[in-house]
C-alpha cells in the first residue's frame, strides 16, 4: 500500500515539476514529497486509533493503576503504559507530581517518563511503515529495556531528596474518571488528531526537510567517515548531537531514514533517535520545575549511558 506514495512522488517530481532523475535537488524533492504524504497519512490514521485506546487510560487512571504494585512489576508496567498513555513536555510536571503524590516510587515514575516520549505508538507505527516490523520491534524492545533499567537504577540511588520540596506537600484530589460511550470516544479521537497535528506538523515538516537534504546532498562517504562502523565513538557522538535537538519521534524518523539510507549503522541511528526523543533540552527545562539539578543530571547521565550501550550492542550484532 505504501508504494502509492512513491508513485505519487514520481508523478510530482518527474512529471509535474519536469525534473530529471539523478540530480541532488531531484532526489531531495522526491524524498520530501514521498515522506510528507506517507508520514502525514500514517499520523492521521495512527493518532486516531491511538486516541481511542488512550480514551481508556486517562492520566488519573494510569496513576491509580501504578500505585501499590511490586517494584519490578511496577517498572515494567510503567514502561509499557508509557507506550499507550498521553505524555509530552507540557504534561510532565502535573503527571510527575501526581505519580509522586500517589506513592509511586521515584524510579518507577522515571521508567514511565523515559518510555512515553521515546517508545510512543506513533514512533512504532511509523518505524513499521518505513523500515519494517523487525526494526520497529528492535526499537520497542530496546526502548523498554532502557526505560526499565534506567528507572531501576534511579530508584536504587534513593534520590527522593532531589525532588523539589513543594512536590511532597501537594495533595491532589482523587478525580473521578468519567466513562465515555463510543460516540464520545470518536469525537475525542477527532479532536485529539487535530490537537496533536496542530502541535507537531511544523516539526514533522522540518524533520522531513532535513532528511531530504541529507538524502539528496550529503555524500555517503562523509557520514560514513564520521559516524560509520569504523569510528569507535560514533554512537556517543550521535547521542551528544541528539540531546540538544527538540523534536518528537515523528519529526526525527525522516532524518533517521535518510541517515540509514546513507549507510549509517542501525545502532548509531537508533541511539540518535532515542537521544532526541528521550533527552530533549526543552523537556529538561520543564522538569527542572520539579526536579533539582542533581537528579536531572543523574537522569540524563544514566539514560545517555544506557542508549550508548544499546547503540554499541546493535552495531556489533547487526
Amino acid at each position: 500500500m505504501l508504494k502509492i506514495f512513491t508513485l505519487f512522488a514520481d508523478l510530482v517530481t518527474y512529471q509535474w515539476f519536469g525534473m530529471s532523475p539523478g540530480h541532488h535537488l531531484t532526489e531531495a524533492i522526491h524524498f520530501f514529497v514521498e515522506d510528507t504524504t506517507k508520514i502525514f497519512f500514517l499520523l492521521v490514521t495512527i493518532i486516531f486509533v491511538v486516541a481511542i485506546v488512550r480514551s481508556f487510560f486517562p492520566p488519573e487512571r494510569t496513576r491509580k493503576f501504578l500505585s501499590n504494585k511490586k517494584v519490578i512489576v511496577a517498572h515494567v508496567l510503567a514502561a509499557l503504559l508509557g507506550v499507550v498513555t498521553p505524555f509530552c513536555s507540557c504534561s510532565a510536571c502535573p503527571l510527575f507530581i501526581g505519580f509522586v503524590e500517589a506513592g509511586i516510587p521515584l524510579g518507577v515514575t522515571f521508567s514511565f517518563l523515559i518510555s512515553s516520549p521515546m517508545v510512543n505508538e506513533v514512533a512504532l507505527i511509523l518505524l513499521f511503515g518505513l523500515f519494517g516490523w523487525e526494526i520497529a520491534a528492535i526499537y520497542l524492545g530496546t526502548g523498554l529495556l532502557v526505560a526499565v533499567v534506567a528507572g531501576m537504577v534511579i530508584g536504587r540511588l534513593n534520590m527522593e531528596r532531589f525532588v523539589a520540596d513543594y512536590v511532597w506537600e501537594i495533595r491532589m484530589g482523587q478525580a473521578e474518571i468519567p466513562d465515555m460511550d463510543w460516540a464520545e470516544r470518536i469525537e475525542y479521537a477527532r479532536g485529539y488528531v487535530k490537537d496533536i497535528l496542530s502541535k507537531i506538523w511544523l516539526y514533522v515538516l522540518g524533520g522531513i526537510a532535513v532528511g531530504a537534504l541529507v538524502h539528496g546532498y550529503v555524500p555517503q562517504d562523509f557520514l560514513l567517515r564520521y559516524a560509520g562502523p569504523s569510528n569507535p565513538v560514533a554512537v556517543p557522538v550521535a547521542v551528544i548531537l541528539g540531546v540538544p535537538l527538540y523534536s518528537n519521534a515523528a519529526g526525527v524518523i525522516p532524518i533517521v531514514q535518510a541517515l540509514m539510507a546513507k549507510g549509517l549503522p542501525l545502532g548509531t541511528t537508533l541511539a540518535f533517535m532515542m537521544a532526541v526523543t528521550a533527552l530533549s533540552f526543552p523537556e529538561m527545562v520543564i522538569l527542572s520545575q520539579v526536579l533539582k539539578k542533581q537528579l536531572i543530571m543523574t537522569f540524563v547521565g544514566i539514560v545517555s549511558i544506557s542508549i550508548i550501550m544499546v547503540g554499541y550492542v546493535f552495531n556489533m550484532l547487526i
